[in-house]
């Protein structure tokens, strides 16, 4: 959704004022803490006793986003696993000046010198004990976690395992089980559920202030186009003493049994379906998760779509370096959920209706649509999701921003240039109406200010979280291995869908990790 700088003034404003008055005094509070929002917002406490000690296994890119953000009150990071030379160096120098400073910087080079290195991850189990372990964060390929995660639960270890949770529902089933049958917390890194941004959108979707969202729209698009320029495509790039390790490791064996095919499938994981999940898992996984959130954490109904290696492997339609590209997975997605309304009969709140009073109508027709896509060839819009009501509409953009505009209703005008607030209405709850001032309230500037002045994604806060349950035994995960298994089901589903051009209608007992059923095996779908 492009709009003027002005209408997204607007827009920002908007959703501040309607947080800060329909949250006045939980806003009041949070503006007061100042500092450690997280804990605020999401019901956890400063830890109590020494920090949690923990490993990181994969140290990739998206294991030094976590590491740069480690929660050093909550968590004392002991040791690092990686197969990768180049990673395990750059985790102690750095390879961003902000995203990824590295621990010499995070921690000072002192205690970064402290930190134990391993090339894998079963060497640095054999030590666990030496370290005094208790936990561990993985960021491997996707491919991996499971079988990585599997292997440190069965060691005693409470895990966080970075998003999607499995390459298949049957290995998230094992993931759960084994962590239940050891009493281990078991975390997996959908950082919208610990985000002050998403929380207060949700909470205003749950007041009823947009109205009935019948539609989400949810895009990440990129454009990957231009000659080397896709950021998945890591080999040519790769430093040549990772290239000439992992090669040694691949013809040994080695590497295979720490389950890759080739060194080049390790370091292009993304790009291949023996490793990676394609740009539903990697992207659309977190959108999915976000209209849940917004729909009530409800369960899809269906799913259909498309999906095709339209530009990359082609002669002809691109530059010479993305003609003879060997990629599995699709470069354009496009796919269709169907999610059930509010008196739709398997929503969790019409259920709870109909004991309370049988009269109580259910309507099978009452369906919320949220469409996803995702593409290589052009990046017009930014990331985000457009959560459509009908009362209101909440943008948000990039997980930094949130914009709300107002439907026009017979008493009261709306659109993108629109003020708006937050005022009651006798028998349908809070509503927006229109005004005319051009400058935010106070409840707005508090709201702002109860959201804090940078707006975080939500990595700290998880870990925080994370490390607060294992220190008190609470299972209180906002996403725990069940919530993250329903969006590895839509992710995975999706895929399913694309390949074998079918609506696939999504079955209960795909949804229990105490059944076997699961979308890969089912016989209506792949028999």
């Amino acid at each position: 959704m492009l709009l003027t700088p002005e209408q997204e003034k607007i827009g920002k404003d908007n959703f501040n004022e309607s947080i800060g008055v329909s949250r006045r005094e939980f806003m009041k509070g949070a503006a007061a803490a100042g500092t450690g929002l997280g804990a605020f917002y999401f019901g956890y406490e400063k830890l109590k006793g020494d920090p949690v000690k923990v490993a990181f296994i994969g140290t990739g890119d998206e294991g030094n986003v976590l590491i740069n953000e480690h929660p050093s009150d909550y968590m004392e990071i002991v040791a690092i696993a990686d197969l990768r030379p180049a990673n395990r160096e750059r985790t102690f120098t750095g390879s961003h000046p902000v995203a990824r400073r590295g621990l010499n910087a995070v921690l000072g080079q002192a205690k970064a010198s402290e930190v134990k290195v391993y090339n894998n991850h079963r060497d640095l189990l054999k030590d666990k004990d030496e370290l005094g372990l208790e936990a561990v964060v993985i960021a491997v390929p996707l491919n991996q976690h499971a079988p990585v995660a599997v292997e440190c639960l069965q060691a005693g270890l409470h895990v966080l395992c970075e998003k999607l949770m499995a390459q298949t529902v049957t290995a998230c089933k094992e993931m759960i089980n084994e962590a239940d049958k050891r009493d281990l917390k078991l975390a997996v890194g959908h950082q919208r559920h610990y985000s002050v941004l998403y929380d207060n959108a949700a909470h205003m979707a749950q007041m009823g202030l947009l109205g009935d969202i019948k539609f989400i729209r949810a895009q990440w698009h990129r454009n990957n186009s231009f000659p080397n320029s896709d950021a998945w495509q890591k080999w040519g790039s790769a430093k040549q003493e990772d290239k000439d390790l992992l090669t040694k490791l691949e013809k040994s064996g080695e590497l295979k049994d720490l389950g890759y095919e080739t060194a080049r499938k390790l370091i292009d994981w993304r790009l291949y379906n023996s490793t990676g999940g394609g740009l539903i898992a990697e992207l659309g996984s977190h959108q999915m998760d976000a209209a849940s959130i917004f729909l009530g954490k409800v369960h899809p109904l269906a799913i259909q779509g498309y999906g095709g290696k339209n530009f990359f492997g082609m002669e002809g339609v691109g530059p010479e370096s993305a003609w003879d590209d060997d990629r599995d997975i699709d470069d354009q997605i496009f796919v269709t959920l169907e999610f059930p309304g509010k008196s739709h009969p398997t929503h969790p709140l019409n259920i709870a209706a109909k004991k309370e009073d049988a009269k109580t109508q259910s309507h099978e027709r009452d369906v919320s649509v949220v469409t996803y896509s995702s593409m290589n060839t052009n990046r017009w819009e930014p990331y985000g999701e457009a959560v459509f009501g009908s009362r209101g509409t909440v943008v948000m953009k990039t997980e930094k921003e949130a914009l709300l505009y107002k439907e026009a209703s017979k008493d009261s005008p709306g659109g993108v240039e629109q003020r708006c607030w937050v005022v009651s209405s006798k028998g349908s709850g809070p509503v927006l109406d229109s005004y005319e001032t051009a400058a935010p309230s106070a409840a707005a500037n508090t709201a702002q200010q109860g959201m804090g002045p940078k707006i975080s994604r939500g990595y700290r806060e998880e870990m925080e979280h994370w490390c607060y349950c294992i220190r008190t035994g609470k299972n209180e995960l906002r996403c725990n291995g069940r919530v993250a298994m329903a969006d590895a089901i839509m992710a995975l589903t999706g895929n399913l869908a694309m390949a074998h051009k079918k609506r696939i209608e999504f079955k209960p007992e795909w949804f229990d990790p105490t059944s076997d059923a699961a979308p890969e095996t089912d016989p209506d779908i792949v028999g």
